[in-house]
């Protein structure tokens, strides 16, 4: 099985989330499983700097009509390589006025989205559909597995490059439905993109043109990231306006968990944290919590339940909640490490709220993966309060570290993380801590219980201890995906939404 995997970051390249660690991984797994994977990527500066190009260049036809035509681009190109730190085989999409900037993949210097991201990711999806109808000569893909709104289009021009003749299956997979690249309706003809599909039933989403509705509806399989979220998207609550048409495609829709990858995260193995440690030889836990302290300058205290967290500064990821428990955890004799970068509000009152409490609490703005790995192995309880979560990652790689996960009960959470509570306390299966009512009373009560768990030793280290010996192995998710590659690929196209020809001048 030949798959053409299609995303926008992949680890250690390029990383500003959990898309990136689940690049690095996935394919590898499959490969693990038999398949053969090549990763198509935008050729971002960082990305392009850690490949090695093989063979020659494959020009790209224009994508769509006049407008794109005539830009002041030079053509698109797709370079073959692999990826220096791996061996993964890899297409670079090379457009360099469109990939190679400052700033960020998705935003400029100053936070602001580019204004022709509606031009940089659709021609991913078009390279990606060329790519799965024979560019490259010498390798076409049996599935073309797409990733995220960036590459929400690739189903679409698959469908309308092939008209009725054969093509790959497709896979639309979501990692977070609430970012949907959404752009206006006159990006449609220089897109390519038909006017016949800008309906209810195709792309259009409240007047706008929806990368992620696209997605969507034209794909021949539907994944998510974890089956509770997978669920939970059928929802008005959770659907974020597209619940309705996730609803139509219910028996295309399907969960699969996200894995962990254990030769990057594993304390017993891990060069960024120090000194190594598992479950049989935890000294090196206690030094890696001093470290912690010590690095940012915490008082040391050995005795302090240390709360750390590494994620996205949003709303959605619930960290509005948090300083107004801070004067509470530190008065407990907890501290609090947070790393990571977000909404500017929640920034200043996270900023306001440590500066109370200075040698207690400590923010570290950006991300730096080396501190992220210490923050995982030297906290006592890591904090995931996620209004809603597609999956997660950090709470995995905490259960790995003997570092408790404290969560909201949503999405990956509620499937990866069981509350201690009397009854899990007794037969073993307790994993951390979850509350269930997004608010900030909730989310105390769930520091108390963590407080009172830390009293007694022993229970708390047969919590740590279950989940360290817990393992959500990539292998898994790689057997789920291949047994829905083979069904798709039986009859691609019998469930996705059609694709009438017609004129296709643009094309």
């Amino acid at each position: 099985m030949k798959v053409l995997y299609v995303c926008t970051e992949l680890y250690p390249l390029l990383k500003t989330g959990g898309l990136a660690d689940v690049g690095a991984a996935l394919p590898a797994a499959l490969q693990a499983e038999g398949c053969e994977v090549r990763v198509l990527l935008p050729a971002f500066a960082a990305i392009a700097a850690g490949v090695r190009i093989e063979g020659d260049a494959m020009a790209l036809p224009a994508m769509g009509g006049p407008e794109v035509a005539r830009a002041p681009h030079p053509a698109p190109k797709i370079l073959s390589g692999r990826v220096r730190a791996t061996g993964q085989a890899v297409y670079l999409l090379d457009a360099p006025t469109l990939y190679q900037r400052p700033g960020g993949p998705y935003l400029d210097a100053s936070g602001r989205d580019w204004p022709d991201n509606a031009e940089r990711f659709a021609l991913l999806g078009w390279a990606a559909a060329r790519i799965g109808l024979g560019a490259d000569p010498r390798w076409q893909p049996d599935v073309l597995h797409a990733h995220d709104w960036h590459a929400g289009l690739a189903p679409v021009y698959l469908q309308l490059l092939a008209g009725a003749g054969p093509r790959p299956g497709s896979v639309f997979t979501i990692h977070n439905l609430a970012y949907q690249g959404i752009f206006p309706r006159d990006a449609l003809a220089p897109l390519g993109l038909p006017e016949s599909l800008f309906t209810i039933d195709g792309y259009e989403y409240h007047g706008h043109l929806s990368f992620m509705k696209a997605g969507l509806q034209f794909a021949d399989a539907l994944t998510t990231v974890s089956p509770r979220y997978a669920q939970e998207i059928t929802t008005p609550e959770q659907g974020c306006g597209l619940d309705g048409v996730l609803r139509q495609r219910a028996e295309q829709l399907s969960g699969i968990l996200n894995g962990v990858d254990y030769t990057v995260w594993n304390p017993a193995r891990d060069p960024l944290i120090g000194t190594p440690y598992d479950i049989d030889r935890m000294a090196g836990k206690a030094a890696a919590k001093q470290a912690l302290q010590g690095l940012l300058g915490l008082e040391l205290r050995p005795d302090a339940l240390v709360f750390g967290a590494v994620s996205r500064l949003s709303e959605q990821k619930g960290f509005h909640l948090v300083p107004a428990v801070l004067d509470d955890l530190v008065a407990r004799g907890g501290q609090l490490v947070v790393l990571g970068s977000g909404d500017a509000g929640i920034e200043a009152a996270l900023r306001e709220a440590a500066n109370r409490h200075p040698g207690q609490a400590v923010l570290r703005v950006g991300y730096d993966e080396a501190l992220a790995h210490r923050i995982i192995a030297g906290s006592d309880v890591l904090l995931v309060p996620s209004r809603f979560e597609p999956c997660g990652l950090t709470q995995l790689y905490a259960l790995r570290y003997g570092t408790l996960p404290l969560v909201h009960g949503v999405g990956g959470l509620a499937d990866t993380v069981v509350d201690s509570m009397p009854e899990t306390l007794e037969h073993g299966s307790a994993s951390g801590f979850v509350f269930h009512a997004f608010h900030t009373e909730a989310l105390r009560q769930a520091l108390h219980r963590a407080f009172a768990l830390h009293q007694r030793p022993a229970r708390w280290a047969g919590v740590q201890g279950h989940g360290m010996q817990l393992r959500f192995d990539w292998q898994v998710a790689a057997k789920a995906y291949c047994a829905l590659y083979q069904r798709i690929t039986a009859t691609p196209g019998a469930a996705c939404a059609s694709v009438e020809p017609g004129p296709r001048q643009s094309f």
